[in-house]
């Protein structure tokens, strides 16, 4: 089987100045991208530097690490027959790969502002991901002004992403950047060979080896927690951002970074300095029960822990909702008392007191109050939750709709991941996580059934 397969070929040998591909997940483009990039800076004659933008640091150094084990397959066959095309010293490197011909491929901070000021070619890995990829294209296209080509590769994140944007104005408005566009889904990919060479690299007991086309393609659905999810991270649809209350431009702003979410010892944690606020949405036989723990520092709440539990006995989500309660720094919990909720709210309510734990019963009002609440802190960056596709199919399943009366519905389909129960667990934190300021005059609040100030809360 070649190296690569037709569709990494095409984009490999696109020599245009200006390249742009949506793609499916985890079809080797990256990897491709790295080959097509250490090709080009290994030849002679070249004269600037090539930088790379990933989404976050490790993504970076992992395309780094690709150029350089395409840069030591190339240096190797080059020194068979007694040149170079390596400095000694590129294995070692990590920021940059140098090449004997003096230039380097650079790997750049996500942020936009890197890349003010460097010429050269460029590379945007996982475009859609940045924080503002908008912002990115306007600082990075001006940096090939003087050579190289600008590559955009990524999967789709929303209708109203800057990369759909120019996916849809290359496609259907006239193309006036001139972008050669490339787009590969997982059919695509798969009817060009995709499956074959991954059962290469499978182990012989892997399932998959026994696994068709079809059959594959099945199985990578079936894998997602709904369609809309599928549809974009493997066909290249992005998501509609109409019905959804939450746009994906909000959740990524909020996500954490690849590795710097780290889950909270519970057992061992006994810090009472420390704020910690939890969301508890309960379910038992078709939802999800779901303790969400939220703490705040510096008025950022930061998630420590994300607890799912499917199909377990009450006396099991009793015991590990007591191990959260029982935090010495938490400081408030907001419990689902609807329906199979109220019982263990009661008991939550008689063991660990008022004070600590709030029942919440939802109502279309309440509902609305905790929506808000959560897009708040979502829009004011205020939070950052794990960057893991459940949690991002049950924040975007939920959608807002106005009955015949007029009146606000918040409400999701139920799939085989929930119904959008890490939402409410969410929500429920971050309501546990308002604070009220000092002298602000109290009344009774009917929706969620806790004393509340009359003016606007602050974070």
């Amino acid at each position: 089987m070649p190296l690569f397969l037709p569709y990494q070929q095409r984009w490999i040998e696109d020599a245009s100045r200006l390249k742009l591909l949506e793609k499916s997940r985890q079809i080797g483009m990256s990897w491709a991208t790295a080959y097509a990039l250490v090709r080009r800076q290994a030849q002679q004659g070249v004269r600037l530097d090539a930088w790379v933008a990933s989404r976050d640091e490790i993504q970076a150094k992992l395309f780094l690490d690709d150029c350089r084990n395409f840069a030591r397959m190339l240096d190797g066959a080059a020194r068979e027959y007694g040149a170079a095309v390596m400095t000694e010293n590129f294995r070692t490197a990590t920021q940059a790969l140098p090449f004997t011909n003096g230039t380097q491929i650079h790997s750049l901070s996500s942020n936009p502002d890197a890349q003010a000021g460097k010429r050269g070619p460029r590379v945007l890995d996982e475009f859609a991901l940045h924080t503002d990829p908008q912002k990115l294209y306007a600082i990075a296209y001006p940096g090939i002004t003087w050579g190289g080509q600008l590559e955009i590769l990524s999967t789709h994140r929303g209708a109203q992403n800057y990369f759909n944007r120019l996916v849809t104005e290359a496609r259907h408005g006239g193309n006036p950047k001139n972008f050669s566009l490339h787009r590969v889904t997982l059919q695509d990919a798969l009817e060009q060979g995709l499956l074959e060479k991954l059962k290469l690299k499978l182990p012989s007991d892997d399932p998959r080896q026994a696994m068709d086309n079809a059959a594959y393609y099945d199985f990578i659905r079936a894998s997602c927690p709904d369609e809309e999810t599928f549809l974009q991270e493997y066909m290249c649809v992005p998501a509609d951002e109409t019905t959804a209350f939450l746009p994906w431009d909000l959740i990524a702003a909020c996500e954490f970074g690849e590795g710097e979410f780290a889950q909270l010892d519970i057992a061992r944690e006994n810090n009472p300095a420390r704020e910690f606020f939890l969301g508890v949405d309960i379910g038992r036989v078709h939802d999800l029960t779901v303790c969400w723990l939220l703490e705040r520092v510096g008025g950022i709440h930061f998630t420590r822990d994300v607890l799912v539990l499917d199909k377990q006995p009450f006396a099991r989500q009793e015991e590990l909702l007591w191990e959260r309660l029982a935090l010495p720094g938490l400081r408030r919990a907001c419990l689902d008392a609807t329906g199979l909720g109220r019982q263990l709210a009661e008991r939550a309510v008689e063991r660990f007191g008022a004070r600590r734990v709030e029942p919440v019963t939802f109502t279309a009002p309440v509902k609305e109050d905790l929506a808000y609440g959560l897009r708040q802190l979502f829009e004011k960056r205020a939070l950052r939750i794990p960057a893991e596709k459940n949690i991002r199919a049950d924040l975007r399943a939920i959608k807002k709709t106005a009955t015949s009366a007029g009146n606000l519905r918040f409400a999701a389909d139920r799939g085989p991941g929930g119904h959008a129960d890490r939402f409410w667990a969410l929500a429920l934190a971050a309501h546990a996580a308002q604070q009220v300021s000092i002298g602000q005059r109290y009344e009774n609040s009917a929706r969620l059934n806790a004393i509340r100030p009359v003016r606007e809360l602050s974070w």
